[in-house]
C-alpha cells in the first residue's frame, strides 16, 4: 500500500484529533493494518502520564498495531535545540514506520509552545520531505466563510513555499447553518473541502480532567462515571429551590462541603425523570460532610461522582473554569460522536480513493465490523430490545444511537430504564421507552395475537396475559410493523427469544425451518457457520433449506457463497446414514437451487485446504474454497465453530438467526456490548434484505398480473 497523509493545521483547537480518527477509521475499512505517526509530540506529564494524548488515541485503535514509542518522530525539545537535526531525526523514523508497507496517518503538531507561522511552516517543511500530502484543518468556530478562505489561501502559500501539495481542505466546528457556505468557500478545482459541524460533547471535558485540575479525590460514586462529559458549572451559592431551577444536562455542581442540603437535593433531582442529569458534584473548601449524609448517600447506592478539594469556592470556580476538552483513549462517548461526525459529513471513501488505497482483498474481523455499521447507518431501521433495563443494552444503545446505526425502542419500566441510565452515565434520550404494560398497544397486540392463535385454543384474556411477556411484545411489534426488527437474549434463553416468533412471524415461503449462522471472523476472512445453535438433528429437508439459507445470509453481507456440506467423508469414500443424510441434502441443493456452487458430502480439511482438495476432490469449484459451512448436526456445528473461536482467535459474531419472515435475533447471555452492537447492525442489514426481497416479489406478482389482463 504505501500511502500516507498528512493531517495539520495553522492553529490550535481546531479538532484536529477528531479528523485523524476519521481518517484512521476509514482506513481501517479498506485494510487489514494502518501505521500512524507523530512528527513532534509535547508529553503533558501531568496530564497524561508523560504521553501524547493524541498518539495515544490513534495507538489504541484495533487497526494499529504499533506500539506508541515506535510511533513517536522527536519532542519539541529537540526542534528547539536544533531544527535541522530534528528533521533528519524525524525522516528516520518515518521511514522506519513506512517500511513496514502499510497506509500510514501522519498527525502533524498542536501548536501548544511555538509561534503559529513558524510551526505551520515546519510541519510543511516535514510533509514535504516525508513525500505526503497535508489534509488541511482549519477551525470554523465563529468564523465567517470569507475567513475560511482566507486562512486556506495562507496555507496553500506556506506549503508551496516549503514545496509540499495539499490533498484536502476540513473545516472543523462550523455552525451547522452555515456549512455549504464554508464548504463553498475553500472548495477549489483541485482540491476537495468538506464541513464538520461545532458538537459541545467532543469540546466539553471530562470529570477526569476537572478532578485532576483541583487537585480532587473521589468521595461517593462509580469512578467508571468520571469520563463522563462536562457541559457546564452551576455554582451553588443560592437556596435548593434555585439550585434546582439552574440545573441543566451535563452540568457539575459546585458547592461548600457544608451545604449537604445541595448534595441531597441534586442527587434527588439526578434520579428524577423530570430534572437532568448530572456529571458530578465538586464539594470545596476542606469540610467533611455529615456522617448522617455519608450514611445516606451510602444507602441510596448513587453512582454520580462526588467529589471533594481543599481549594475555595472562587479558587475551585476558576480552576474548572479553565480547563479544555480533549478526545481522548478514555472518552469512549466523545470517541463514537467524532466517529459519526467524519462519517457523516466527510465522504471518506472518495479521500482514500484520492489517496489511491487499494482495497486489501482480505477481509479482517474488524472490517467485517465495519460493513455491518456502515451497512446499517446507509439504511437506518427500527429496531426494538426487550431487556431495555439490562446494563449492556443501555451501553450499547448509547453507542447505536450515537453512531446513527438504528432507531431502538427499549422495552421495560420507563422510570427504571431512565434511572439506571443516569446511574451508568449512558445516553438514551433519542431512544423511545415503552412498558409491556402499555395498555393501548397492549390490547391492540393481545388482539392481533387471538386472532393468530385462537385455533390453538388462545382467547383473549389468555393473550392478554401473553403480550405482557417483554420477548412476545417486542414480537408483536415487528409482526405490527411498529419495527423492522428485533433482538434479545442477554438475559433470557434462546427458546424465549425465538418461540413467539415462531407462533406469530413465522418462516419465509418454501423455509421449512429456522436456522441459524455465526460470522467466523479469521484473520484475513469472513466464513459462515450454520446451524451451529438452533436444530439439534435436522433431517435430509431440513439440511438442504438450512444449506440455502445459509447461502442467501452469506450473499446478503457480501461473501460469494460456496457451499460445503459437511461430513466425515468426502464424497463416496464413506459409508453410513450421516453420509446419506448429508448426500441426499446435497442433492436437494442442487434442485431447488441449481445456481448455488455446492459440494458434499465434503470433510472440513477438504472444503477449505487447496492442497487436501487437490488430493480428494480435484477440479471441484469448491473444495478448498469453501466459504459456507454447513454441519450435518448441532453437536458438530456447535463444538467446532467454539473450537475455531478458541484456538484460531477467532471472533465468532451471531448467531444469528434465518428463515424467518421479519428478522429476529438471539444474543448469548454472555453477550458484550460490542457483540450486541454487531446483532443489532445484523438484524437492520437482514430487515432491509427482507423488506427489498418482498417489495420485489410484489413487483413481479403486480406485472404478471398486467401481462394476464393483457
Amino acid at each position: 500500500m504505501g500511502s500516507s497523509v498528512y493531517v495539520a493545521s495553522v492553529e490550535g483547537y481546531t479538532g484536529k484529533s477528531t479528523v485523524a480518527l476519521g481518517v484512521l477509521e476509514q482506513l481501517s475499512r479498506r485494510v487489514e493494518r494502518v501505521s500512524v505517526f507523530r512528527p513532534i509530540v509535547r508529553p503533558d506529564t501531568a496530564l497524561y502520564g508523560g504521553r501524547d494524548y493524541v498518539l495515544e488515541l490513534l495507538t489504541s485503535h484495533d487497526a494499529v498495531a504499533l506500539p506508541y514509542e515506535d510511533c513517536v518522530g522527536v519532542t519539541y525539545d529537540e526542534v528547539h535545540h536544533d531544527p535541522n537535526a530534528a528533521l533528519d531525526r524525524i525522516v528516520q523514523r518515518y521511514r522506519d514506520v513506512a517500511e513496514l508497507g502499510d497506509p500510514v496517518l501522519i498527525v502533524g503538531s498542536d501548536y501548544t509552545d511555538v509561534g503559529t507561522p513558524t510551526e505551520f511552516a515546519y510541519n510543511a517543511r516535514i510533509a514535504a520531505n516525508l513525500g505526503a500530502p497535508v489534509l488541511l484543518v482549519l477551525n470554523g468556530a465563529g468564523r465567517a466563510p470569507e475567513d475560511l478562505r482566507t486562512l486556506t489561501d495562507m496555507a496553500t502559500a506556506e506549503l508551496a513555499a516549503n514545496h509540499g501539495s495539499l490533498f484536502a481542505v476540513i473545516a472543523n466546528r462550523v455552525a451547522k447553518d452555515e456549512l455549504d457556505q464554508a464548504v463553498a468557500a475553500i472548495t477549489t478545482p483541485d482540491v476537495p473541502a468538506y464541513a464538520i459541524p461545532e458538537d459541545p460533547v467532543l469540546s466539553a471535558p471530562l470529570v477526569a480532567d476537572l478532578m485532576r485540575a483541583v487537585d480532587g479525590q473521589v468521595l461517593s460514586g462509580d469512578p467508571a462515571l468520571l469520563s463522563r462529559e462536562v457541559s457546564g458549572l452551576v455554582v451553588a451559592g443560592m437556596t435548593m429551590p434555585n439550585v434546582l431551577d439552574r440545573l441543566f444536562e451535563g452540568a457539575v455542581v459546585v458547592t461548600a462541603a457544608d451545604r449537604p442540603e445541595v448534595v441531597v437535593g441534586v442527587l434527588m433531582a439526578h434520579a428524577s425523570q423530570n430534572f437532568p442529569q448530572v456529571s458530578a458534584i465538586f464539594l470545596n473548601g476542606g469540610f467533611a460532610l455529615p456522617k448522617q449524609v455519608l450514611r445516606l448517600l451510602e444507602g441510596v447506592g448513587s453512582t454520580m461522582p462526588i467529589i471533594e478539594t481543599t481549594l475555595g469556592t472562587h479558587a475551585a470556580s476558576t480552576a474548572l473554569t479553565a480547563v479544555r476538552g480533549r478526545l481522548t483513549k478514555n472518552s469512549p462517548r466523545k470517541v463514537d460522536t467524532a466517529l459519526a461526525l467524519f462519517s457523516q459529513y466527510v465522504d471518506g471513501p472518495a479521500l482514500l480513493d484520492r489517496l489511491e488505497v487499494a482495497r486489501s482483498s482480505a477481509v479482517t474481523p474488524l472490517m467485517f465490523e465495519h460493513q455491518l455499521i456502515d451497512e446499517a447507518v446507509a439504511d437506518r431501521k427500527h429496531i426494538v430490545l426487550p431487556e431495555g433495563e439490562e446494563e449492556r443494552i443501555l451501553r450499547a444503545a448509547d453507542v447505536l444511537l450515537r453512531r446513527g446505526v438504528a432507531e431502538l425502542t427499549l422495552l421495560g419500566d420507563p422510570v427504571a430504564i431512565s434511572a439506571k441510565a443516569a446511574n451508568l452515565g449512558v445516553d438514551i434520550s433519542a431512544a423511545r421507552t415503552i412498558s409491556p404494560e402499555d395498555d393501548k398497544l397492549g390490547e391492540q397486540f393481545a388482539a392481533e395475537y387471538h386472532r393468530l392463535r385462537q385455533h390453538r385454543g388462545v382467547d383473549l384474556d389468555r393473550a392478554r396475559d401473553v403480550v405482557k411477556d417483554v420477548s412476545y411484545f417486542g414480537t408483536m411489534m415487528v409482526q405490527m410493523g411498529l419495527a423492522d426488527g428485533m433482538v434479545s437474549g442477554s438475559i433470557h434463553t434462546t427458546a424465549h427469544t425465538i418461540r413467539p416468533a415462531l407462533e406469530v412471524v413465522k418462516t419465509l415461503p418454501g423455509v421449512s425451518v429456522v436456522s441459524s449462522v455465526f460470522f467466523m471472523c479469521l484473520e484475513n476472512q469472513v466464513l459462515v457457520y450454520g446451524d451451529c445453535a438452533v436444530n439439534p438433528d435436522p433431517t435430509a429437508e431440513q439440511l438442504a433449506d438450512i444449506a440455502i439459507s445459509s447461502a442467501a445470509t452469506a450473499a446478503a453481507f457480501g461473501i460469494e457463497p460456496r457451499v460445503a456440506m459437511l461430513s466425515y467423508s468426502t464424497g463416496s469414500s464413506g459409508t453410513g446414514t450421516d453420509v446419506e443424510k448429508v448426500s441426499k441434502a446435497t442433492a436437494i441443493v442442487r434442485e431447488r437451487a441449481p445456481e448455488l456452487l455446492v459440494e458434499g458430502p465434503i470433510q472440513y480439511d477438504a472444503a477449505i485446504d487447496s492442497a487436501v482438495a487437490k488430493t480428494k476432490l480435484p477440479g471441484s469449484p469448491v473444495a478448498g474454497r469453501a466459504t459456507v459451512f454447513i454441519f450435518p448436526d448441532l453437536n458438530t456445528g456447535n463444538n467446532t465453530y467454539k473450537a475455531v473461536q478458541r484456538s484460531a482467535n477467532a471472533v465468532a459474531v451471531g448467531p444469528v438467526l434465518q428463515g424467518l419472515k421479519k428478522p429476529v435475533n438471539d444474543l448469548s447471555r454472555g453477550a458484550t456490548v460490542r457483540d450486541i452492537i454487531n446483532t443489532v447492525a445484523i438484524t437492520a442489514i437482514q430487515a432491509r434484505h427482507i423488506g427489498a426481497a418482498r417489495a420485489a416479489q410484489a413487483d413481479r406478482a403486480a406485472q404478471a398480473g398486467k401481462e394476464e389482463g393483457r
